[in-house]
């Protein structure tokens, strides 16, 4: 995540910041951020068989960047849409939709398909967010371009940061965050009407990337503020009148942009409450932050297993290293109020990822976590505590950008080591390569995933299709998990309806509490719980009966299953539910018009 970072007058580099021009050097830092991020998205370019390791939250954002792009070409409601868990649909505004990445990328969906959107969004995300932390350092607080540089790497490449890419687009894209906090703490008092109406549009675009970073933003600039003004009241009650005051115009912008969305998210059809996982459930072990996470040169599989909710929450895996070489500069740069802030945000958000209790090596300690003192507060209680050390990130990017940049700035005297020896440069210089080194991030993991079969992905289906009807894959997945509905719809650019997805939704019309997907129907569990046993049932009349009701309710025209695990019991099984289908485009297709009606 974010933090938020301030610059009092002690800490402000020189007036010459206030214009920046762009060098071919700034190109090359930018560059070799995009480098980077297409290196560790290779694994797919130009795969459709490959997918990232966990393949339904890709296929989910596969799906919201196509239907971004159809609601811009269509002119559609980007808030809501049948064409997944037909007839009832989804409220997007309600998930994570990310239309502030699918809009601008509806050509790239365009033209070469969801699979590239999704990657051009992770490369965007990942370098980004490193080119905007390395802005904000360079002009702000640095005045070595190096040191802004390492700093950028580090908040755009940590292992957290790499590990939400392959994921969670709502939380890999803080390109933006910087931009917010560099609005906000804004060390001139001038202009106070152009930074707030600025601020309220951006956090209007980030509410359409990803809340709940924006959530972690709020909270870790006021931990900041608070922080910074208690270690110099004098600069705090300076800069105060005229913060406040953008943030008070960038709220009120904020509100009338998005007062609608928001009633959308939490009034609109599909809307719902909580959510249907226990958030307990996702937190740290403490012994993860000195760990080394799965996608790193010197990381594996077990350990991360073992002090992680999933691959995708490895947050805060920054190695014993870099949190030395932390308590190092802290203690170095203690005198300057920006460090006992920064030092203070870091430190309270690690704690609170640890949950309510705290685990050490994946085993209960019966101490209580921090965590515990707020889960219950309004929306924290929907967040998810592990992602809350994302916020150490910037902490220890900024950091180690003003170590080297005080290091730089040595007079030639000072630089001259012990007793002439060693350089303190080269010395620092290495202890930094030392610390970063080991959590150089390799190309995010793939796994192979079954190809759209030719009859969906080339149309073979419009014939039997008519206006208002669906197309039915088998299994109807409405929990969380691969959903063949949604990877089909986005492959093919949400080219028909279907039920079931991957997403968060109500319990029913009458219980709005959270749950995954579409509120269960009968066939659809008895195909899945074939789709996971490989037992075939014995099937009775009743199930056929209750089959063909489904079918209606999903308004099917035809029911298509392409490769699956165990896909003879499926079909099967089907087989004795609709009678024999037939083979057409490598996929088993049954046309169920004549059953429905």
């Amino acid at each position: 995540m974010a933090v938020g970072t301030t610059t009092a007058p002690a800490d402000a580099p020189p007036a010459r910041r206030r214009r920046w021009p762009v060098r071919r050097a700034d190109l090359l830092v930018v560059a070799g951020y995009l480098a980077l991020a297409v290196l560790l998205t290779s694994g797919q370019w130009g795969r459709p068989d490959r997918l990232f390791h966990q393949a339904g939250d890709q296929v989910l954002f596969e799906w919201m960047l196509a239907r971004a792009a159809r609601s811009v070409v269509e002119a559609e409601n980007p808030l809501h849409s049948t064409a997944l868990n037909a007839p009832d649909g989804v409220n997007l505004m309600a998930n994570t939709s990310v239309l502030g990445l699918g809009v601008p990328l509806t050509p790239v969906t365009l033209l070469f398909g969801s699979q590239a959107a999704f990657l051009t969004a992770v490369v965007c995300c990942l370098a980004g967010t490193a080119t905007a932390w390395y802005a904000l350092l360079r002009r702000r607080l640095v005045d070595s371009r190096v040191a802004a540089a390492v700093g950028g790497l580090c908040c755009g490449f940590a292992p957290g940061m790499v590990a939400q890419a392959g994921a969670h687009l709502h939380m890999a894209a803080q390109f933006l965050v910087p931009v917010i906090l560099a609005l906000v703490f804004r060390p001139a008092p001038d202009r106070v009407w152009r930074s707030g109406v600025l601020l309220g549009l951006t956090v209007t675009y980030q509410v359409f990337l990803g809340e709940e970073v924006l959530v972690f933003v709020a909270l870790a600039a006021g931990v900041f503020v608070l922080a910074y003004a208690l270690a110099d009241r004098a600069a705090a009650r300076r800069l105060a009148p005229a913060m406040l005051a953008r943030i008070g115009i960038g709220a009120a912008v904020a509100v009338v942009l998005l007062a609608y969305p928001l009633w959308f998210q939490f009034f609109g059809p599909g809307h719902y409450r909580g959510m249907p996982f226990h958030a307990y459930g996702y937190q740290l072990d403490a012994a993860s932050f000195t760990a080394s996470a799965r996608q790193t040169v010197l990381g594996d599989d077990y350990l991360p297993g073992l002090l992680s909710p999933n691959p995708t929450e490895e947050n805060s895996f920054f190695g014993p290293g870099l949190l030395v070489l932390a308590v190092v500069v802290t203690g170095w740069l203690w005198r300057r109020p920006l460090v006992k802030a920064l030092a203070v945000c870091g430190v309270l958000f690690a704690l609170l990822s640890l949950g309510e209790q705290i685990r050490l090596d994946g085993t209960p300690t019966g101490i209580p976590g921090p965590y515990r003192l707020v889960s219950g507060l309004p929306l924290l209680d929907l967040a998810v505590p592990a992602r809350l050390s994302l916020v150490c990130v910037p902490v220890l990017g900024i950091l180690l950008a003003l170590s080297l940049d005080r290091v730089r700035s040595l007079r030639p005297a000072a630089d001259a080591g012990p007793a002439g020896g060693v350089p303190v440069r080269l010395l620092w210089a290495g202890a930094v390569a030392a610390a970063l080194l080991p959590l150089t991030p390799t190309p995010i993991r793939t796994v192979p995933a079954w190809p759209v079969p030719p009859y969906v992905a080339e149309g073979g289906w419009r014939a039997a299709v008519p206006a208002g009807r669906t197309v039915v894959p088998v299994p109807p997945v409405t929990g969380a998990g691969l959903s063949p509905a949604m990877f089909w719809s986005a492959r093919t650019g949400l080219a028909f309806d279907a039920p079931g997805g991957y997403f968060i939704g109500p319990r029913s019309a009458d219980d709005p509490a959270a749950r995954w997907g579409a509120p269960d129907r009968p066939t659809s569990v008895l195909l899945r719980r074939v789709a996971e046993t490989g037992e075939v049932p014995v099937v009775t009349d009743a199930d056929r009966r209750q089959a063909v009701e489904d079918l209606r309710h999903w308004r099917a025209a035809v029911v298509v299953q392409g490769g699956l695990h165990r896909g003879d019991p499926v079909r099967r099984t089907v087989d004795q539910l609709l009678g024999p289908g037939r083979e057409i485009g490598g996929a088993w297709v049954w046309d169920v018009r004549p059953l429905v009606g």
